[in-house]
């Protein structure tokens, strides 16, 4: 009976029970998202679920995305990672996509589905799965072929989808069709994708991401337009050798229809490393003066309420799920949270600015507003106003956004309460968000040169937290009836009182506290602080309303029963929590801390910082050569024909998708009788960037090649990988047999960005090849068989994978390694025991010493983590996941050496240490 549960699964028959929550309405209009009728600002990060091979961690990554105040995820959900052969579809274990949505709606995360067919996103074949690429017609039309192609996908996964919508008590709120599809268009096929998903359920908008600052009509208005278009744009590009280097784009989205929000359907968070500069360097480049400049202009110039923000957390392109042309194994991405989970300076300028999305409520309605004038013009300033509060938003940035000088200025404000000379400070690449005529809880806010992060009702009182840069004058106007009293319990903070405003005046140093009784209001407690001390602060929702902590690396959910808070945090060292709060006592990580109530009001409790982690060294390692001409399941490659609209020069057709064998390495054999007139080899493979294919003839290494890459033309130079390998004079013995041996290293997939089958349908492998002075050579291929128990991406086909050396329990004739190993492919196995301190979260990585002439496959319990390129990649770390980590644990590296080399030494290393609450 379970196998025949599990065959269903495979087959996409079975389906999960409907989503068990509330039932919502979400409907739109030219301002924002409703659910219900309530607006909602939609501030959401983009994860890829399939880039984080442990379900367990899902959970992490998600609380942390939601703990930096994103309210929603978006998420692309990746056919060729489901479906390993047509007709084979498979939603368990890693690839659980109904227990991702269930964890989404329970964490409070709305989703914008984004199910493509096609979604790009970096990854091989852009989302598409490799079989696709001998199915005839172009894909991305309504072409019949690919048509029934992409029918199957989506009757699998929209009805998954659907079930999951806020309208069924889900978290789906939006429903993106294709993605950034810009030329080729096929408007037939665009209204067949959004019948399809109607007729599957989906209620929901549907949306779309234009592309690359294209503004298409198809998909605003006419046949083909969906409710809400959105666009993507990635204002300072992707080289992150320049990390200063901003153009003059301001990355500003534009509205494309009257009717419906304006939308940032992906905008620039990171970078993909398209120079090997380093995700560090792209993290440079897309860094917090960065999101302080471009976010805050975009949020201010265009009123968007619908943002996504690419990448969030980037995770990594195990196994063969990247695309080569344009990454390697990591997709760090230079996000926020790093491959390893790590929190950086991004997630807190992102935690900043998203705290101030979720709170501010007169954000989810605005209209463009006459802004202050500044009295020096190399300041400029944007507004937008609320219709209905006349909240205003002013944006104060250098007028040329690119400057980094130091401009003291004043604004002439007119606000809902009065005008005032405003005095502002731009100094460095910065950018602010100013408020005024805010109703701030029980209290009115006139005006701030300080930005707001966030306000609570802390039992009758309101606890506010303003923030700018340190070193900066700080100044807000608050209005009460007479004059309150005002009480400075920390930092440098004078007020005066005049005419209905109590003003307050301040250095940006530290973190301030003022309270503020009387005058006609409920008390106030005003935190006044730095960016950095701002960032110390989160924000969690309880079922008694939001609540504050202060202090810990992470706080991942709160929970107020009685007079107890019940917090779950994580600490990178030990230190003080301070929770605003209305209890007297605290529990953390489901144990009673002792707290001490300040003069603030707040509980403060020390908490211990994470035990040392020691991490063994890996060894011994065992050994196991393969021979050149090694492989298993060997098929005759004469195909004449194929899908490709690049067609061979001779044959048979030998490219490796053809015979079925989509992934990884591919071994090919040409066989014939020698003439002895034979003088070179001469070979041409297409492998994608960084690819490379080794030769032998009878045995004997001849050397390698650099395969080609669609970047090296387009059209396609049928020559980007050709390589010539001299005969050895006397090798060939006339008259008898020989085996010219071939193993190609593919890198993946290209993407379809052009919609026109050249870049997709490129083929793999082999693409030419002949022996100059020689007769008929009859080939035959051996590679991939499609699909192991960790999905069709993990394995390619060398021998050992397709013999299993790679798995945990791989046996056989694992001998002492030899100082040096020869040109081909070279197995080493070792195991070694982990012994981790509970109630801890370790990031661990293995760490390759630079080296050159070999590259290495890196298995851990039997997952291809990854591949270390040598000096063809930057990189050196490969994350190891927990969930892929276990106590006891196998490491195999199956290593490709172009030259006779010793490879370098690995080392475990602790990419992160936190004492945790639990996930």
């Amino acid at each position: 009976m379970r196998l025949l549960a599990v065959l269903l699964v495979l087959l996409g028959v079975v389906t999960a029970p409907a989503s068990a929550g509330p039932r919502h309405q979400v409907g739109y209009d030219r301002y924002s998202l409703t659910v219900d009728g309530q607006r909602v600002l939609l501030w959401a990060g983009e994860f890829h679920y399939f880039r984080l091979p442990s379900p367990d961690l899902w959970r992490d990554v998600l609380e942390k995305i939601r703990a930096a105040g994103f309210n929603g995820v978006s998420l692309y959900f990746h056919w060729g990672y489901h479906s390993p052969a047509p007709g084979v579809y498979d939603f368990t274990g890693v690839r659980d996509i109904d227990r991702l949505l269930r964890l989404a709606d329970e964490l409070g995360l709305y989703v914008v589905a984004r199910p493509g067919p096609y979604i790009n996103a970096e990854t091989t074949g852009g989302g598409f799965p490799a079989w696709l690429k001998t199915v005839p017609g172009r894909a991305r039309s309504s072409d019949p072929g690919y048509t029934r192609a992409y029918r199957e996908w989506l009757d699998r996964v929209n009805p998954i989808l659907a079930r999951h919508q806020v309208s069924r008590g889900g978290s789906v709120i939006a429903y993106n069709v294709e993605n950034e599809y810009a030329v080729n268009v096929d408007p037939e096929y665009v209204v067949d994708l959004q019948d399809r998903a109607r007729a599957a359920g989906v209620d929901v908008p549907i949306v779309h991401n234009n592309c690359c600052g294209g503004y298409l009509a198809n998909w605003s208005s006419g046949r083909g337009a969906v409710q809400i278009p959105g666009v993507d744009d990635y204002p300072v590009g992707f080289d992150c050798r320049a990390p200063d280097a901003w153009g003059e784009a301001e990355g500003v989205t534009r509205r494309l229809r009257e009717d419906a929000p304006v939308y940032a359907a992906e905008y620039q968070a990171g970078a993909i490393d398209l120079h090997d500069a380093g995700y560090g360097a792209c993290r440079d480049l897309t860094g917090p003066d960065y999101m302080k400049v471009f976010h805050k202009t975009n949020l201010v110039t265009s009123g968007a309420t619908m943002f996504g923000y690419y990448m969030t957390f980037g995770g990594t392109s195990w196994g063969w799920l990247p695309q080569p042309n344009d990454v390697y194994t990591s997709y760090d991405y230079g996000a926020a949270i790093t491959e390893s989970r790590g929190l950086t300076p991004k997630y807190d300028e992102f935690k900043r600015q998203g705290y101030f999305a979720a709170t501010v409520a007169p954000l989810t309605k605005t209209d463009a507003s006459d802004a202050p004038a500044p009295a020096d013009p190399a300041v400029a300033t944007r507004a937008r106003a609320n219709p209905d509060t006349g909240t205003q938003f002013v944006l104060v940035r250098h007028a040329d956004h690119r400057s980094s000088a130091d401009v003291a200025t004043t604004l002439d404000w007119a606000t809902p309460d009065g005008r005032y000379r405003v005095p502002v400070r731009v100094r460095g690449r910065d950018a602010k968000v100013l408020l005024a005529g805010y109703d701030l809880g029980g209290q009115r806010l006139v005006w701030s040169t300080s930005e707001l992060l966030t306000h609570t009702d802390d039992g009758g009182r309101d606890v506010a937290v303003l923030y700018g840069r340190a070193g900066e004058q700080g100044s807000a106007v608050l209005r009460y009836a007479s004059a309150p009293t005002v009480r400075v319990l920390a930092g440098d903070v004078r007020s005066s009182y005049a005419d209905g405003d109590l003003r307050l005046d301040y250095p940006h140093t530290g973190l301030a506290r003022v309270l503020v009784s009387g005058g006609g209001r409920r008390p106030a407690l005003l935190l006044l602080g730095t960016d950095e001390e701002a960032a110390k602060f989160w924000r969690l929702p309880t079922s008694a309303g939001p609540v504050l902590v202060r202090g810990t690396a992470l706080a991942r959910s709160a929970e107020v029963r009685g007079d107890r808070l019940h917090l779950r945090a994580d600490t990178a060292e030990a230190g003080d929590v301070e929770v605003f709060a209305p209890v007297s006592r605290l529990s953390v990580g489901g144990r009673a801390v002792p707290a001490r109530r300040t003069p603030a009001g707040s509980l403060v409790a020390h908490l211990a910082g994470p035990a040392p982690v020691r991490l063994p060294e890996p060894g011994p390692w065992g050994y196991r050569p393969e021979q050149p001409g090694a492989g298993t399941g060997w098929t005759t490659a004469d195909k004449t024909t194929t899908e490709s609209p690049i067609k061979p020069r001779d044959l048979p057709v030998l490219y490796a998708d053809e015979y079925g064998h989509h992934n990884g390495a591919v071994r090919y054999r040409g066989e014939f009788t020698a003439t002895g007139a034979e003088t070179t080899v001469t070979l041409n493979a297409i492998t994608g960037r960084r690819g490379i294919y080794l030769v032998w003839l009878n045995g004997r290494y001849l050397g390698s090649a650099a395969g080609g890459t669609e970047a090296d033309a387009e059209p396609v130079n049928p020559d980007a990988g050709r390589g010539e390998f001299a005969v050895p004079p006397g090798l060939l013995v006339p008259g008898a047999p020989a085996t010219l041996s071939v193993l190609v290293e593919n890198m993946g997939h290209n993407d379809d960005w052009t919609a026109d089958d050249t870049r997709f349908k490129q083929p793999r492998g082999l693409i030419g090849a002949t022996v100059a002075g020689a007769g008929p050579v009859t080939w035959r291929i051996s590679g991939s068989r499609g699909m192991d128990e960790r999905g069709p991406l993990n394995t390619g086909g060398l021998h050992g994978e397709l013999s299993g050396w790679h798995l945990p329990g791989a046996g056989g004739d694992w001998r002492r390694p030899p100082s040096r190993v020869e040109p081909g492919v070279s197995w080493y196995r070792t195991t070694f025991a982990l012994d981790l301190p509970r109630d801890h979260d370790v990031s661990l990585a293995l760490r390759f010493a630079p080296a050159r002439g070999y590259r290495a496959l890196v298995f851990v319990n039997g997952w291809n983590v990854g591949q270390y390129l040598g000096d063809l990649s930057p990189q050196r770390d490969f994350v190891l996941p927990n969930g892929v980590l276990g106590r006891h644990n196998a490491l195999t590296l199956a290593v490709i050496a172009t030259e006779p080399v010793t490879p370098g030494p690995v080392e475990l290393v602790a990419l992160g240490n936190h004492r945790t609450g639990g996930f």
